[in-house]
């Protein structure tokens, strides 16, 4: 059917990315980048001419070569390139895993760091505490003696002379 297709000089999109082996987004930048725009026929279908397909081959080519450059593996296509590739990603997937266990190791160290000091902290923590409720019983205790004390202070009454007589206190049976 393609073939058919290639005689008349147009291409429908779904061919266009068969042919170029690209999704839509893809085929978009390289009309962008081409200067191409797509044609629509009298029902509105978007149609590409065989010659404009050519163009889009040869950008996709030229950007894929680019693309292979920059990142620093050989343009051609072969079976070394392939090799290449998945070594060059997998030399940058180690780098990034010790990277990451560099970096977790280091959080690692300045937390514990951090916290190595907040075991005493909490140790005079729990100890405070525990004197605080000592010294807030002592005072209940105390304020207990107070009141019996002033309670028998007053029992006695002044009969002269600086003597003091104690009254009777009567307890309730």
């Amino acid at each position: 059917m393609i073939k058919d297709r290639l005689n008349e000089r147009t291409l429908t999109p779904q061919e266009v990315r068969t042919i170029l082996k690209a999704d839509n987004k893809e085929i978009v930048d390289l009309c962008r980048k081409a200067a191409i725009r797509p044609r629509k026929n009298a029902k509105g279908h978007t149609y590409f001419s065989y010659d404009e397909v050519k163009n889009l081959r040869k950008i996709q080519a030229k950007v894929k070569d680019a693309v292979s450059t920059a990142v620093g593996v050989p343009a051609n296509v072969g079976g070394g390139s392939i090799q290449g590739n998945s070594a060059a990603v997998r030399s940058i997937l180690t780098s990034l895993q010790d990277l990451e266990t560099r970096l977790s190791n280091k959080i690692a160290s300045v937390i514990d760091e951090k916290l190595e000091g907040m075991d005493d902290v909490v140790v005079e923590l729990i100890r405070c505490k525990t004197d605080n409720e000592t010294l807030k019983q002592k005072i209940v205790d105390l304020n207990k003696e107070v009141y019996q004390l002033k309670n028998e202070l007053s029992s006695y009454k002044s009969v002269g002379l600086g003597f003091y007589k104690k009254k009777e206190v009567y307890v309730w049976e």
